[in-house]
């Protein structure tokens, strides 16, 4: 049952990231306007990168590919995201605090899935 749910949660986490990393290409303009709006620097670049890791490690975790690395990986990308996009103590014309404050929280339930998945493979490698 164990291994089940490990999986389970290793299959939704990657998705999690994988899509959203896709959709970042799909709709560059949107997502080049959200991290504007919330003043980044070298939106293009770190978008781009954004992305790219994000589909990368989606595939890899699917693929049952360097587990820790990615999930760890992610969490730390799910913390700086979080204090950079999701920042609802700061006002920012046309975004919705309230809704920031739910996705910061939601994304504290992603990083402590994250580091959980991590901790399971740890285990299963030694």
């Amino acid at each position: 049952m164990k291994n089940l749910l490990t999986n389970i949660a290793r299959i939704f986490l990657a998705l999690y990231f994988l899509l959203p990393g896709i959709g970042k290409f799909i709709a560059w303009d949107d997502q080049v306007m959200l991290m504007e709006a919330h003043n980044m620097k070298m939106v293009p670049l770190l978008l781009a990168i954004a992305g790219i890791i994000q589909i990368v490690g989606g595939i890899s975790l699917l693929l049952k590919k360097y587990v820790v690395v990615c999930a760890l990986g992610f969490a730390v990308m799910t913390i700086v995201i979080n204090v950079n996009l999701h920042d609802f103590w700061n006002v920012y014309e046309g975004i919705n605090a309230e809704r920031e404050a739910q996705n910061f929280f939601k994304n504290l339930g992603i990083f402590a899935g994250l580091l959980s998945l991590a901790a399971i493979h740890m285990e299963e490698s030694r």
